[in-house]
């Protein structure tokens, strides 16, 4: 059975840092477009940054760049999305997401 499994939310203050991980399992991550997907309350989920399965680039929605990094380690098969400067408007579900497969996301709060 496909799975993805995500880990590393929190609450966490306005500036600070989170990272979230990433583990497939029943298929490696190398083969596949990893993307993390948010979905604050109220709102639809929206990409924020993407592995391409093609040539390793990346990408990422306009309102992270510069503070978010998505990477991956393939020797783990795990992908990372690192989150610095972190801004209340961060909050919401994260969601890994390998073609079809979901996973069940984790929560991230920036609060004071």
């Amino acid at each position: 059975q496909l799975q993805l499994v995500e880990s590393g939310g929190g609450l966490v203050q306005p500036g600070g840092s989170l990272r979230l991980s990433c583990v497939p399992s029943g298929f490696t991550s190398t083969y596949y477009a990893i993307a993390w997907v948010r979905q604050a309350p109220g709102n639809e989920r929206e990409e924020v940054s993407c592995f391409s399965s093609s040539d390793g680039s990346t990408t990422y929605e306009d309102s992270v760049k510069g503070r978010f990094t998505i990477s991956r380690d393939n020797a783990k098969n795990t992908v990372f999305l690192e989150m610095n400067s972190l801004k209340p408007e961060d909050t919401g579900v994260y969601y890994c997401k390998g073609g079809s497969v979901w996973g069940q996301g984790t929560q991230v709060t920036v609060s004071s």
